[in-house]
């Protein structure tokens, strides 16, 4: 009985591309692991780690590769503008073996998201900086800056939207003065004042909020987790947040146990998705302490990901976990998710494929 389950392992091992919430051993260190199929941010981790890099810069160094490439046009600059055309920046890391942590978030004209992150954790006492706070701090620091984070893709997208009446969007249980705004609550007088209408006349309509235009392209994270040689762990995750968000929108891609979370006597989780949802459950944090109780990694993220779906049965999201042993496993809702690995036993990366 022992060789058949040692030769189903080794089948399971052999396999690019699974379907299913399956659990894979991914044998010994170094390893890499992240949402989505951006195979050239893992291979940049696993280049660094390889080479014996920690797993903090080994992150560092994989997100960054996805910045650089605009991944899905979710990460970095270039990609999702909020309501007023602009690019703003979420991203952390944090260390599995000191639990330290740096991150920013809405930060304005600096395009890496997750050097600025890393240096939060070196340099100062603080978790998160925000704004253009942080943006001053990154380039006193040395990153390159200020730069203007649009593209031509970016503003071509958001002059559509402007046409598209500011359709859709995140307003709910507003009345606007015109199409795009400036929105006032439905029971807002001063509405009246400014338009000569009354909620029963005009062409005032109270804004319906839906999540249904957040998708794999619209509002997604890198979140990455890496073991170095050591066995040491760490995560990281950068994104331009949610596309057409309202300004000063801050999503869980900054917010440590929500968008990702390690602790190297237990493991590391990473999620994506509709994170303004998912940063009120903390999901990785949980994983990680479900897997602290015993949990299996395909258990531990599988219950996270019910949790959420109890209360917000329509939400979109997913999670990867993996324990200190390299085992992973992935889970989702509403969506099917794609979940890149790599390590000593592969020729390249896999990606690994979890059905709701």
């Amino acid at each position: 009985m022992a060789l058949t389950k040692l030769s189903i392992t080794y089948l399971f091992l052999s396999i690019s591309t699974v379907l299913g919430h399956q659990v894979h051993n991914s044998g010994q260190y170094p390893l890499v692991v992240s949402t989505w199929p951006f195979v050239d941010a893992v291979r940049a981790a696993w280049n660094a780690v390889d080479k014996g890099l920690s797993a903090v810069d080994a992150v560092v160094e994989g997100c960054s590769a996805c910045e650089e490439l605009r991944c899905d046009g979710t990460v970095g600059p270039g990609g999702s503008p909020d309501e007023n055309g602009e690019i703003t920046i979420d991203a952390l890391v944090m260390d599995g073996t000191t639990m330290d942590v740096g991150a920013v978030a809405a930060m304005r004209y600096v395009k890496d998201g997750i050097r600025a992150a890393k240096l939060v954790m070196e340099h100062t006492g603080h978790t998160l900086l925000v704004g253009e706070k942080a943006s001053a701090f990154a380039i006193s620091m040395g990153l390159p800056g200020p730069t203007n984070l649009s593209s031509p893709e970016s503003m071509e997208k958001w002059h559509m939207w402007k046409e598209n009446h500011c359709q859709p969007n995140f307003w709910k249980n507003v009345l606007p003065v015109n199409t795009c705004g400036p929105y006032h609550p439905k029971d807002d007088s001063s509405i009246v004042e400014l338009t000569g209408e009354t909620c029963s006349g005009g062409n005032l309509k109270s804004l319906p909020w839906s999540s249904s235009h957040i998708s794999h392209h619209n509002h997604d994270t890198i979140s990455m987790a890496v073991i170095d040689k050591m066995g040491h762990i760490a995560v990281g995750t950068s994104t331009n947040g949610a596309t057409f968000k309202i300004p000063g929108r801050v999503g869980d891609g900054p917010i440590p146990g929500s968008s990702a979370y390690a602790d190297d006597e237990v493991g590391a989780c990473g999620a994506t998705g509709d994170g303004d949802v998912m940063m009120r459950f903390l999901p990785c944090y949980q994983v990680v302490e479900s897997m602290r109780l015993g949990m299996e990694p395909k258990v531990a993220a599988e219950d996270a990901i019910s949790r959420i779906a109890r209360k917000y049965p329509d939400f979109t999201g997913a999670i990867f976990a993996v324990d200190k042993n390299g085992l992973h496993a992935g889970a989702c809702h509403g969506w099917t998710f794609q979940y890149s690995v790599r390590s000593p036993g592969m020729e390249d990366v896999k990606v690994f494929t979890v059905l709701p």
